[in-house]
């Protein structure tokens, strides 16, 4: 996991990762001023299952080059991909489950970066 202070050169990488594998829509929710527990989301969407799978892929790659990896977690679907980095936690999702879930509507206090 990352330390508080590592978190935004995180979000950093991640954007980049993710600009690399052609994700589209990457939002960077600043959570800290409304949840106790939660830092920062990255969301990102992909064009198709496929591009999902890829973009998780070489996000967990990259970072597990760095001795990063994800915590578990549970019900990931087709749809909607969860990478919990601790302070950073990375949402990839199609467009479809992206409208319907609307994790920038859930979270519309939030700061975008």
């Amino acid at each position: 996991m990352v330390k508080a202070k590592e978190a935004v050169e995180l979000v950093g990488q991640i954007k980049h990762l993710l600009w690399e594998k052609k994700a589209e829509d990457v939002v960077v929710l600043d959570l800290r001023a409304v949840s106790e527990s939660l830092d920062y989301f990255v969301v990102a969407s992909a064009t198709s299952t496929p591009h999902l799978q890829a973009l998780e892929r070489h996000l967990q790659e990259k970072l597990e080059e760095e001795g990063l990896r994800p915590r578990p977690t549970e019900g990931q679907s087709p749809r909607w991909v969860v990478l919990d980095y601790g302070e950073v936690v990375v949402h990839l999702m199609t467009p479809e489950a992206r409208a319907y879930y609307d994790l920038e509507g859930f979270w519309a206090d939030a700061e975008r970066l």
